[in-house]
């Protein structure tokens, strides 16, 4: 254990009031590519840039296109939870930790044990009409090919947040909530370069700042501690 991850663990051991805040770093070490990388999504070449395919007017102009790239491309295929999904989990069982705020969209916090989990763009595990708003199970827009269809004859879409479309208020709410009252808030896995919801950061008002993540993110300067690294690396070491 390197020095910086040993006062990591003092700082999670000399707490009872953590707050994470993951992105999609959280997840790549369980097989689940992320959307900025050299290797992301984004970087990847289709008949339109995924930025236009994730969009709400997209979805509702060309749905058999983007379930195209949905089908292949955010299917979860069997991922798992790794060491930070774990170790996370762990802490909230303990009392440590009392409210994981994800911009991720694979569920893969609950698989590991978390409860208190704040999905600010949403679950590609709900599914509901566009039309009419009734809700169908996960597998409804995961599984299969062609666009799934209501019985409104509505389209079925995934319970996410598209661009063009704002984050639902409350969990925004909460996640302030939670951020402002935490004595140790811990960011991983993220660039801080999504907004509104990488603005969340500023209502901290601790003194246990941390930032776990493979590259430089625009707040390292104001973090009491940096470690660049990956995080389900970092966290099997606590």
């Amino acid at each position: 254990m390197d020095d910086s991850v040993r006062k990591l663990k003092e700082l999670v051991d000399g707490s009872g009031n953590i707050v994470f805040f993951g992105g999609a770093g959280v997840s790549t070490e369980s097989g689940i590519p992320d959307f900025r990388s050299v290797d992301g999504l984004y970087n990847q070449k289709y008949r339109y840039p995924p930025e236009e395919i994730l969009s709400a007017s997209f979805f509702r102009k060309n749905p058999e296109e983007y379930y195209r790239f949905h089908h292949d491309k955010l299917r979860l295929r069997g991922a798992q939870p790794n060491a930070a999904h774990r170790k996370l989990a762990e802490w909230e069982a303990e009392g440590k930790l009392k409210a994981v705020i994800t911009q991720n969209i694979d569920g893969l916090h609950q698989a590991a044990g978390s409860k208190n989990v704040i999905e600010l763009h949403g679950s590609l595990l709900r599914a509901y009409c566009a039309r009419c708003g009734r809700r169908y199970p996960a597998e409804t827009v995961n599984d299969g090919e062609g666009v799934p269809y209501c019985d409104c004859g509505g389209v079925i879409r995934p319970d996410i947040v598209f661009y063009e479309e704002g984050l639902d208020q409350d969990d925004m709410y909460r996640a302030v909530e939670y951020i402002s009252h935490a004595d140790m808030l811990i960011i991983g896995g993220t660039s801080l370069v999504v907004y509104p919801a990488a603005g969340l950061v500023r209502y901290y008002r601790g003194s246990k700042l941390v930032l776990v993540n493979k590259g430089e993110t625009g707040a390292d300067r104001d973090a009491d501690l940096v470690i660049h690294a990956p995080i389900g690396e970092v966290f099997s070491q606590l």
